[in-house]
């Protein structure tokens, strides 16, 4: 069965810095907008922004694999050599929260990981698989 795009709206406190973020560094191509929220293609998925700056705020974290993982946070799963490539994009380009790595090394659901914040301290999360079938492994 094909996948079904995703929809996700969340705040930022300027439209035009997500575009900075989103449209330019992540190369997420721009759909509808006005003048209080804009459309983004995610890697096929529909992802808005908001304008509202009084919802923006800090991650707060988790323990996960001995890291603070951002509990509220999005992202995509890429194919490895995608990841890798966005790993040295983002390079310089974004603090991260947490460097690119890979978690749960020589478990069933070993992955690459990564996470970073856009302008407005929304957590982003890219992660892939050597071996996606493993994505929902225990």
């Amino acid at each position: 069965m094909p996948m079904s795009p995703f929809h996700l709206a969340f705040p930022v406190h300027d439209l035009e810095a997500a575009r900075a973020f989103y449209g330019g560094l992540l190369g997420c191509p721009e759909g509808r907008s006005s003048d209080e929220w804009v459309d983004f293609d995610f890697r096929g998925h529909q992802i808005v922004a908001h304008l509202a700056p009084e919802e923006c705020a800090g991650p707060q974290t988790n323990a996960v694999d001995g890291k603070n993982v951002p509990v509220r946070h999005f992202g995509i799963v890429l194919p490895m050599e995608a990841w890798k490539a966005m790993a040295e994009r983002l390079e310089g380009e974004v603090d991260f929260l947490i460097e690119p790595y890979i978690r749960f090394k020589g478990e069933p659901g070993e992955q690459a990981t990564m996470f970073f914040t856009d302008p407005s301290g929304n957590a982003i999360e890219i992660k892939a698989f050597a071996d996606i079938s493993r994505l929902f492994a225990k």
